[in-house]
Parts: C-alpha cells; sequence; structure tokens
C-alpha cells in the first residue's frame, strides 16, 4: 500500500470509529463488504455479512457502553492496515469495565472493509 493509499484508508477507518462510537450502524454497514468477516470480540467467534454484524453491534450495545478512539495506523506487510486504538468500555450503569489499548487489523477490498481481527 501506497502512502497515499494509506491516507485514504486512515480517513476511512477515521470515519468508521466515529460511526461506531455514534452507533451509527448504516454508515458502518456501507463502508463493508456484503460478505464482511468480523470479530465478536465480545461473546467469541466471527460473524460474517451485514445482518450478523449488526446484530452483533445491537446486541454489544444493548449491554455495553465502548468507545474507541484511533491512535495510530500502520501497514503491514501483507498490505492491511494495523489500528493502535484506545478502547473504554462501560457497562450501562456507567462501571467501568476496560481502559486498554488494542490493535485491530483491517483488510480492505476496493475500498470497503472485507475482514477485520483484533490483537490484544
Amino acid at each position: 500500500m501506497s502512502a497515499p493509499d494509506l491516507v485514504v484508508a486512515q480517513a476511512l477507518l477515521t470515519k468508521l470509529y466515529a460511526a461506531f462510537n455514534e452507533r451509527d450502524i448504516p454508515t458502518l454497514l456501507a463502508a463493508m463488504t456484503p460478505d464482511v468477516s468480523w470479530p465478536n470480540g465480545w461473546e467469541g467467534g466471527h460473524v460474517h455479512g451485514h445482518d450478523q454484524v449488526s446484530a452483533y453491534w445491537r446486541r454489544q450495545w444493548e449491554q455495553l457502553e465502548p468507545f474507541v478512539t484511533p491512535t495510530a495506523f500502520t501497514v503491514e506487510a501483507d498490505g492491511r492496515v494495523a489500528v493502535t486504538v484506545h478502547q473504554v468500555v462501560h457497562d450501562k450503569s456507567g462501571a467501568q469495565l476496560a481502559d486498554h489499548t488494542v490493535t485491530h487489523v483491517y483488510h480492505l477490498d476496493h475500498g470497503s472493509v472485507a475482514e477485520m481481527e483484533i490483537r490484544e
């Protein structure tokens, strides 16, 4: 991935983190391939496709208030984009459950998210 491509990917992913924090599922899904593979970081495993990703987020947001802020973007040797994020999660009563940094790794397909991986 070239430097201009990284700038484009960074702009896209920054927009998606903002949409996630705003709970804007239509904006998120519009930036994903129809068969997207997404990690279920809350319950375990993976979900696939728009319907499963949407249902996963809705279940998660009924129980949790995650807020994720990207802090760094790099390109891996295989062309995937690694995003270091600061993640803070509260339960619905406001109790903090997590405050840590993780890495999200994205495979982009023609400007759309095809797959995401979480690295602790």
